[in-house]
């Protein structure tokens, strides 16, 4: 009996194969970094390398399976999950045409062009799609209508670089719905391609491959598949899906109602829905989730991560020297500090990311505000606490704002990612929210979801919630500090407002917006 689980993981920084075993533990990893160019001739642009780039891939799972040992006829299944957002472009023979990654913004003039010939049609797609021209395929795909018409006509397909991988092993091309549904050309209630949507925005009709739900089968390795990689020729390979849908299955959150938080460069909170009705103003993002009936509201902040390395780098130069010098990891050294401040930094907010306002997504210039000439209070850990409680003050609209949607919100939250690994931000987000927040095992989250679907796809575990059971575990259970929380229930509506303020001054071009959607 095949004893092990596989996991290709095309991230934005890199690709790596993971494997597990049948109870979630990782028993290796090979991973190689990767970069996607610009084209110098397109500002913004950010390409897809899919010769080399799959070179690496296939490098990454010979390398696991020999550095583990592990025979490859002991792999029950293989399945694949990647950065969402990502595209390729195939002709009529099946080959790459045309690939840009995630962070590919070369159409702002597309969107800008889209936005003025019909003001309308992105609140009417996004009631539909569950998106906005902010992150999807259809300024992108206009861009090579427009700029390289050769490519546009040849194209015969659209897929997402999961799929591609799937497509690589087995020569098998499908799209499944939860990266599908990012690039807005899906319809959510369907889990399936509109060919409408694409004809409303002057695209064509007739790219779209067949759709595979999240977790069947899709073939099995072939000859080509299995001299490149290693791996046993007929090896099932198992629809995976985008990186944060399995990110969740991975934290262990498959079922309706659950709500988890992914805490990186960017926050992304999550909340499963049994519904893929969208929101009516058209403020937060609808995914399909890579569970099969079910829907996933995802409200991102902008930049959390970021700023926080600002902050170590730009002022904590003292806590860098001592984690050298100890050891210790930097924000371990500034946390402990930093607990010490009273929470509500004796009433100092700062404005970074706003809540989510997908349809006019843009944020304020980044700001401190209402601290006194006081070192004793106002020091650097006060405003590296102000930073923590800003993020966990985003998170709590977030869930307000779903809830506003959806009529629901979960009754704990899932905290993984990074910013997980700090117990204060952990405690924080529990006072502020008013939620208990659990920490899980793994650190490989979105490899381990895949893994699951794997399991899941040849027979090992009988749905995925149970396949969640078996192989996600949690660590630790921060409760909220009723004193704390009160003290963040009265900050959070004057936060709120002096964003609004900070984001009008924006408005006005008295400051500059930390980001702003293209086109806006």
């Amino acid at each position: 009996m095949a004893k092990y689980l596989m996991a290709v993981d095309a991230g934005t920084g890199s690709v790596r194969a993971v494997v597990f075993d049948l109870e979630g533990n990782q028993i290796g990893c090979s991973q190689q970094e990767w970069s996607h160019r610009e084209d110098p001739r397109y500002p913004g642009s950010m390409d897809f390398d899919w010769v080399h780039n799959w070179e690496l891939a296939s490098g990454c799972i010979r390398d696991v399976l020999k550095e583990t040992g592990i025979s490859p006829a002991d792999v029950a299944a293989v399945s694949t999950t990647c950065m969402r957002e990502g595209i390729l472009l195939y002709d009529k023979d099946g080959n790459e045409i045309w690939a840009c990654a995630n962070v590919d913004a070369r159409s702002t003039d597309e969107v800008g062009r889209l936005i003025r010939s019909n003001p309308d049609l992105e609140k009417e797609l996004y009631q539909q799609s569950g998106q906005s021209y902010a992150l999807n395929a259809i300024p992108r795909i206009l861009w090579v209508k427009d700029k390289m018409p050769d490519i546009y006509e040849k194209t015969a397909a659209v897929g997402m670089f999961n799929d591609w991988l799937i497509y690589k092993l087995t020569g098998v091309l499908a799209v499944e719905p939860s990266n599908g549904s990012t690039t807005g050309l899906f319809d959510l209630q369907s889990r399936n391609w509109d060919p409408s949507i694409a004809e409303r925005c002057g695209l064509r009709g007739d790219i779209f491959p067949r759709v595979l739900e999240c977790g069947e089968v899709a073939g099995a390795v072939n000859a080509a598949g299995a001299s490149l990689t290693g791996l046993a020729e007929g090896t099932p390979v198992v629809v995976g899906g985008g990186d944060c849908q399995l990110g969740t299955i991975g934290v262990g959150a498959s079922e309706p109602g659950q709500g988890v938080v992914f805490g990186g460069s960017f926050w992304q909170y999550e909340f499963n829905t049994d519904s893929g009705k969208t929101d009516p103003f058209g403020r937060v993002r609808v995914n399909c989730h890579a569970v099969p009936g079910v829907w996933q509201y995802e409200a991102l902040a902008f930049k959390p991560g970021l700023v926080m390395r600002w902050f170590r780098d730009g002022f904590c130069e003292l806590e860098k020297a001592q984690g050298e010098a100890s050891g210790k990891d930097p924000y371990a050294l500034m946390d402990a500090q930093a607990e010490k401040i009273p929470a509500g930094c004796y009433g100092m907010m700062c404005c970074f990311s706003d809540v989510m306002n997908f349809i006019n997504w843009k944020h304020a210039s980044p700001t401190f505000t209402n601290f006194e000439l006081e070192p004793e209070k106002f020091n650097r850990y006060t405003f590296y606490r102000a930073i923590l409680e800003n993020t966990a003050m985003i998170v709590k609209g977030h869930i307000q704002l779903v809830k506003e949607a959806t009529g629901n919100e979960p009754d704990s939250l899932i905290f993984a990612g990074g910013a997980s690994k700090s117990p204060l931000w952990s405690q924080i987000l529990a006072d502020v929210t008013g939620k208990p927040v659990t920490t899980p095992v793994v650190k490989e989250a979105t490899a381990l979801g895949a893994a699951i679907l794997a399991g899941y796809g040849a027979g090992i575990y009988p749905s995925i919630a149970e396949g969640v059971k078996r192989c996600a575990r949690a660590d630790r259970t921060f409760l909220p500090n009723p004193e704390n929380h009160e003290i963040y229930e009265e900050m959070y509506e004057p936060w709120r407002q002096v964003y609004r303020t900070q984001l009008d001054l924006c408005d006005r071009k008295l400051t500059k917006n930390m980001w702003i959607a293209p086109g806006l």
